[in-house]
């Protein structure tokens, strides 16, 4: 276990400042990183579902999944690229969700969630709407475009669930195909779609309902 997490550790210790390295680089940096690990998660999703209609349902949407975080990273307004800002936003919302019901799962364990994923519990659930407040706070007390408003709180929070709710799926056809892991690219996490599992039902939405917190 501790090895385990010790793993977890180091491959987050490189690949989010190279993520956010890419996402701030922007132009052709981030768009060769998305279409490297829209690649590899498509790889990844043949691999885990087993019928055809699953394999086509899956393409569809992580196509869409991937287009939507494109076209919010590449909003302008005004000559300035507010895109990155929510890109950001919703990227920080994803990622402390997922950190806080690790570690909330972890330290204070508990009922489980549902039969779906055995090591999710009620505690973790709870501990990624924690950490997304904390995290929403942080980002809107250093940024000019968000303010710490009820607005933002509570979009944050629905987003934290859809990513909570994205996490389950991807659990449930990893169950259903007897994996543990979508790969064993990143280790500690395994593969693409372990660790964008939430995100890419994120993205959408947040596409969708851009409007809402943009103006």
């Amino acid at each position: 276990m501790k090895n385990e997490i010790l793993k977890r550790l180091l491959s987050s210790s490189i690949l989010l400042p190279v993520s956010f390295f890419l996402i701030l680089k922007g132009s052709l940096y981030f768009s060769i990183f998305l279409s490297i690990c829209l690649i590899i998660s498509l790889l990844e999703w043949f691999n885990l579902s087993r019928t055809i209609y699953f394999k086509i349902i899956g393409t569809i949407f992580l196509l869409c999944s991937f287009l939507s975080s494109y076209a919010i990273r590449n909003l302008y307004k005004d000559d300035i690229n507010i895109g990155l800002y929510f890109f950001l936003l919703i990227f920080l919302i994803s990622i402390s969700s997922d950190i806080g019901g690790y570690t909330f799962g972890k330290i204070f364990k508990g009922p489980k969630l549902t039969k779906i994923s055995p090591n999710k519990t009620y505690s973790g659930a709870l501990g990624g709407f924690f950490f997304t407040c904390v995290t929403i706070y942080l980002y809107s007390y250093f940024n000019i475009y968000f303010s710490f408003s009820l607005k933002i709180i509570f979009y944050s929070l629905i987003l934290s669930g859809i990513n909570q709710i994205g996490d389950l799926i991807i659990s449930f056809f990893k169950r259903k195909s007897k994996i543990k892991n979508t790969g064993s690219i990143i280790p500690g996490h395994g593969g693409i779609l372990d660790r964008i599992d939430g995100m890419i039902f994120v993205f959408p939405f947040a596409y969708i309902t851009l409007d809402l917190i943009k103006n």
